[in-house]
This record gives C-alpha cells, structure tokens and sequence, in this order.
C-alpha cells in the first residue's frame, strides 16, 4: 500500500507506504518514479527503513523527510522521522536517532526551514511532546516560543501552515487552529 506520494520539480515521484517490493523489484517503503511510472534506478532505495513510511516532505534543497513507523534505515537507528538525499541515501546530519517515541504520520516544513511533525508520539528525543513538535533543520527539538500547550489530545493525522503563520491540524478527524509563534 502506498500511504505518501510527493512530487518533485523535475517531474519525477517520490512515494512511501507499507511495500517491499514496487513492479518486482525490491524498494523497501520508499521508491521513486520517473513521470511514467517506471523506477528510477538512480535513487537509491532498495534496502530503506524497516517499516511503513505515512508522509514525505521534500525540502527546497531537494533533500527528502521522510516519517512513519520505522526504527532503522538499512541498520542505522532513525526512529519514526530520517531525511534523506536527494539520491536516496541517508543524511546522516539530520538528528533522528532518538526521535520519536512512536508513529509519525505528518511533516510540515515552515518558510525559515523550521519542521513541524506530528502523529502518535509523546515524547520526541526523550522530551514530552503529545503529537506534535517543532524541530530545527537539523532534527534536533526547537527551544524557542513554540506554543503547543500541552499539545494535542488525539492523533495528527496531518498539517497545512497557513501564510498568516497559524497552522491548521488534522487530530482524528477534528480540524484545530493553532498558533506556532
């Protein structure tokens, strides 16, 4: 099952989901297609996270997010949320290897390249974070004046930022407003 699909400038399609294998050939979670739907054999994907992939985000320097259920990619610990190059391989930059404490099913990059993530999760690097936090473009928790309150009561199932800065959640099919100043 495919569960995230993003497309890139160039055309070509990045999709994740719950599959090992994309037209017989092994693409664990993650692969990427040229605008025909063929595999790109240039993006390296064949032995990617353990688990289900719930969202891609593609950043503007073409590097991708990639959240879901995971625990590693290809051996390497990156709990929930990794990022990726741009040709598939890991960017071992991005601080991830706490992360989560469980499911990431949303990942919403903000203009100043800050990233909002939500889901399922607590705690995020070991910190108190019910279902949504914001990290710096590295990975690592914002300690700035991100107000999320005692965070959300239910599960983000998915983020738009708004241009006047506020982002709207989706929590278990209840949409709440909320500021990110």
């Amino acid at each position: 099952s495919v569960y995230a699909i993003t497309l890139q400038p160039d055309g070509k399609i990045l999709i994740g989901g719950n599959f090992r294998f994309f037209n017989g050939v092994i693409r664990d979670h993650i692969a990427r297609l040229h605008a025909n739907g063929s595999i790109d054999d240039s993006f390296d994907s064949n032995r990617g996270v353990n688990e289900k992939i719930n969202t891609i985000a593609l950043q503007a320097d073409g590097k991708i997010l990639i959240g879901g259920d995971f625990t590693k990619h290809i051996g390497t610990t990156r709990n929930k949320i990794a990022r990726l190059n741009a040709d598939g391989s890991l960017d071992k930059t991005f601080e991830s290897t706490v992360g989560a404490n469980y499911k990431v099913r949303t990942i919403t990059l903000q203009p100043d390249k800050k990233i909002l993530v939500g889901g399922d999760f607590t705690k995020y690097n070991g910190i108190n974070r019910n279902q949504i936090a914001r990290l710096n473009a590295d990975g690592t928790l914002t300690n700035d004046t991100f107000n999320r309150g005692t965070g959300a009561n239910g599960d983000v199932r998915t983020m738009v930022l708004q241009p006047d800065g506020k982002i709207l959640v989706l929590q278990s099919l209840e949409v709440v407003e909320s500021e990110i100043q």
